[in-house]
């Protein structure tokens, strides 16, 4: 299978396209996929500019991974007290690498809402949490840009040659988001009192909370 073929519509859909898609697949919690996908699609060539797509994706999806973050920011309220117990060490954990996790989380493909999530229910600084998440997007888009513009789509075919039916890369898209979804429903049903006790004991002081940096 041509890797093109993934998003035939890639010259059609344009720069506004691309903002849907990178918004609505950063928006929705483990899909970033098809996003750069498309990113990787409209690069190769001189149709569109490299600059412009790289801060078109890393904007669009800088907002939505905002609205994920306020979302846990604001929905902590609305977890348990046993649940929030559970998680406060983790929470702490995230916290205290918070910005360098947050860029660290948006500038590779790993799964961002991992990390975003937590510290959101940690009322992480959300200014710090902006610019982290903003700078990281930027690098990964620009990444993404010039490397599928200069070297091609040869990276990735082959790992496309045996793939005859392109509703079986989306299938597997929405069974990995499952996948990840269950992931972070384990994250807070942890008892992470009892893992952050034998490898980061710092994080079951009540004390250290940081909330004056929180809130800067």
């Amino acid at each position: 299978m041509d890797f093109t073929a993934i998003f035939p519509f890639a010259p059609e859909v344009g720069y506004i396209g691309l903002t849907l898609v990178s918004f609505f697949g950063s928006l929705i919690p483990f899909v970033p996929l098809p996003s750069f996908l498309l990113l990787a699609t409209m690069s190769v060539g001189d149709a569109f500019d490299l600059h412009l797509l790289a801060i078109i994706s890393a904007v669009t999806a800088t907002a939505a991974k905002v609205i994920v973050f306020s979302v846990s920011y604001e929905g902590r309220r609305i977890i348990g007290k046993a649940s929030r117990k559970r998680m406060r060490p983790f929470e702490r954990l995230v916290k205290r690498y918070g910005a360098g996790a947050a860029f660290f989380a948006a500038a590779t493909p790993m799964p961002d809402d991992l990390i975003y999530v937590p510290l959101g229910l940690a009322k992480y600084n959300p200014k710090r949490f902006f610019i982290a998440t903003l700078t990281g997007k930027l690098v990964l888009s620009y990444v993404i840009v010039f490397v599928s513009h200069y070297m091609g789509l040869s990276l990735v075919e082959p790992l496309l040659e045996d793939v005859e039916d392109v509703s079986t890369i989306y299938i597997g898209i929405v069974i990995f988001a499952a996948m990840m979804t269950s992931v972070v429903i384990l994250l807070l049903r942890l008892d992470w009192q009892r893992i952050m006790g034998r490898f980061a004991p710092w994080t079951l002081d009540e004390n250290n909370n940081d909330e004056e940096n929180s809130k800067d």
